[in-house]
């Protein structure tokens, strides 16, 4: 009875705050996101004396994963009823200038914060616990019932019992394929992945069986022109989270890919970690993903853009003016 008054009165409630027709946000947040003077370690304390945790979102304009994010997974009761109650959810603006008391006293606009914080991704939400220590990150577009098993990990208070990335992989199952896709760009045994002199960069992939976004990303990503002329570009190697084949790593280290990934940190399928032409990390894909996006990652690092601007968000709108400047479509949902 509790449960469904409770699931009552979020379906009754306005949904939108009704202040936020200039959202300072980017895209608009649910009334129920907390309205605080950023001060983060006061954030983190206070809501540790509801008995909660912190949930930072990190958001922009024009990003339709946000959107998604909040029209999709913030309108469904079960996840709208354990957010309000186990976390204190904060929205910041990666672009916005409001000034955020950062963890180490420091005060500094939205956007500084979002770039210490290393955010690359719309959304990233990230999770504290009641000392303001990291417990779970998502990097990107979680759907609603990857984006519910998170908040179970967090909420749940696990991280003392396993890893965000194993709780995942156990934790979420998806009507899927069964057995993993194979492409003929993928590298065979055996995988030395070392870059050397004139090598190309690499694209690693991560998957699992029974994942719909890895049925996806070889039915919709690889079959899109854009995104075939960039995997030209790179070596490609596919791995399952729970291979067992021997690797050298990049950066020359022996192991076998099981391992690898769990040092990797992987905790979504699935993704995509590219590196340079020198071996070294540039950066990665970890959740739902469009072509136009997936190849706007593989060109970051193919055309070595991330040398000049560190920035890849800065980078994907330059690329989509241009692109529209050149009259090509862009449509950042497909």
């Amino acid at each position: 009875m509790k449960l469904w008054l409770a699931l009552a009165s979020v379906l009754l409630m306005p949904f939108w705050a009704s202040a936020q027709t200039a959202s300072p946000h980017a895209i608009e947040v649910p009334a129920w996101f907390s309205e605080t003077f950023l001060d983060l370690r006061e954030d983190v304390r206070d809501a540790a004396k509801e008995g909660k945790r912190l949930m930072i979102y990190f958001g922009q304009d024009g990003c339709p994963y946000c959107k998604a994010l909040m029209q999709t997974n913030f309108t469904q009761p079960r996840i709208v009823e354990k957010t309000r109650s186990n976390f204190v959810a904060l929205a910041l603006n990666i672009w916005g200038d409001r000034p955020v008391t950062g963890f180490d006293g420091k005060v500094v606009p939205e956007k500084d914060f979002a770039r210490a914080m290393r955010v690359q991704f719309t959304p990233t939400v990230i999770f504290l616990d009641e000392q303001a220590n990291q417990v779970a990150r998502l990097n990107g577009y979680y759907p609603p019932h990857r984006f519910e098993a998170a908040l179970d990990y967090v909420a749940g208070r696990l991280e003392s019992k396993q890893p965000f990335s194993a709780y995942m992989n156990g934790a979420v199952k998806e009507a899927a394929a069964d057995k993993l896709h194979d492409e003929p760009f993928f590298m065979r045994s055996p995988y030395d992945l070392r870059r050397v002199p004139g090598s190309k960069p690499l694209a690693v992939i991560f998957e699992t069986p029974y994942c719909s976004g890895c049925d996806e990303l070889h039915k919709e990503g690889f079959a899109r022109t854009e995104v075939k002329a960039e995997l030209e570009r790179f070596d490609v190697v596919r791995f399952a989270l729970s291979d067992r084949s021997a690797v050298i790593t990049p950066s020359g280290d022996k192991a076998h890919a099981e391992d690898w990934a769990r040092a990797l940190k992987v905790a979504y399928t699935p993704s995509i970690v590219l590196f340079d032409a020198d071996g070294r990390e540039v950066i990665r894909t970890e959740a739902y993903l469009r072509p136009f996006h997936l190849a706007g990652a593989l060109a970051y690092v193919s055309s070595r853009a991330y040398r000049t601007e560190p920035s890849f968000q800065r980078f994907m709108k330059a690329r989509a003016e241009r692109m529209s400047r050149e009259g090509r479509a862009v449509d950042l949902w497909k």
